[in-house]
């Protein structure tokens, strides 16, 4: 067996293992969209496991972006091996700790039901540090959405709500596990100009003049089914807890069902449970349960 780092000849071989192993780790970044923007580049180290017939047995990819940087931990796109072997995963995290100056951590989601995998994670001193779990929810009807007095919701504006956008956010996610690194309006610029942005799926909640909430809604797919993903309902500390979130939250399933769309998925810490107490409130259903492993330097 051997560890090669990705080459521009071997992109495909690696695309196509992601596409085949991705039900066995978190595929938030596994799907179609992430895939085709994966490149041999320092923001993707990615390994491969060779074996003597030279076929990809095992693969290994950290996301290493600016946001990564910038809250000194890196997120593992996959992390995987057909060989049950724990020297292959040792090889393999071998090359990518060449890439950890800079970097407090590196994490990956992990199925609740992969015990394989975690027991390996485990043999190479990773730990769980938290729970995270998929919320899916149907296209029934949503319950009306009745603000209280002087509060607004409105369209986010590119070029104009970007610090908005970051104030609240930040603000809101400042103590939420895995969450708590800012993020820059350029970010938010990029965030907003990618593929999946849905026009309008962008709200800001605002009280008198006073910006205190958003919610993001984007196209994704969930088990090959096209989805609106609810992501980034965040609110300032001082207004939560008034029902406000629950306002937000309707306003972006109608949006959804506005869209067409036939199911709708978010994802929530385990530790929030008044978060989650709520999504199961408006009609959500767990789906799926993941385990963080963090490996600390």
């Amino acid at each position: 067996m051997r560890f090669e780092r990705l080459s521009n000849g071997r992109v495909e071989d690696f695309l196509n293992y992601c596409r085949i192993h991705k039900g066995a780790v978190d595929s938030s970044f596994l799907y179609e969209d992430d895939l085709k923007q994966v490149q041999n580049t320092e923001e993707n180290p990615a390994y491969l496991a060779i074996d003597e017939n030279g076929k990809v047995k095992a693969a290994a990819s950290l996301i290493m972006d600016e946001y990564a940087k910038r809250g000194r931990k890196s997120r593992f796109r996959i992390f995987h091996s057909e060989i049950e072997d724990i020297d292959v995963y040792k090889g393999l995290m071998n090359q990518l700790l060449k890439y950890k100056e800079g970097y407090d951590k590196y994490f990956i989601f992990i199925p609740l039901d992969n015990k394989k995998l975690q027991s390996n994670l485990s043999l190479l001193q990773f730990s769980a540090e938290r729970y995270s779990f998929i919320l899916l929810r149907d296209h029934s009807p949503v319950a009306s959405v009745n603000l209280p007095e002087n509060y607004e919701i409105k369209n986010y504006e590119s070029g104009k709500d970007e610090e908005i956008w970051c104030m609240v956010r930040n603000t809101g996610f400042a103590k939420l596990k895995g969450s708590e690194t800012p993020m820059s309006p350029d970010q938010v610029k990029k965030m907003m100009a990618s593929d999946d942005y849905l026009d309008g799926g962008a709200m800001i909640l605002y009280h008198y003049e006073r910006p205190v909430g958003v919610v993001k809604c984007s196209d994704d797919e969930y088990d090959d089914i096209q989805t609106m993903n609810i992501g980034s309902l965040a609110l300032i500390p001082e207004y939560q807890g008034k029902g406000l979130g629950r306002m937000l939250l309707r306003k972006a399933l109608q949006f959804g069902l506005d869209q067409s769309y036939k199911q709708i998925y978010l994802s929530v810490n385990g530790e929030n449970e008044q978060a989650k107490s709520l999504y199961l409130q408006e009609g959500f259903k767990e789906a799926e349960g993941f385990v963080c492993y963090a490996c600390h330097f």
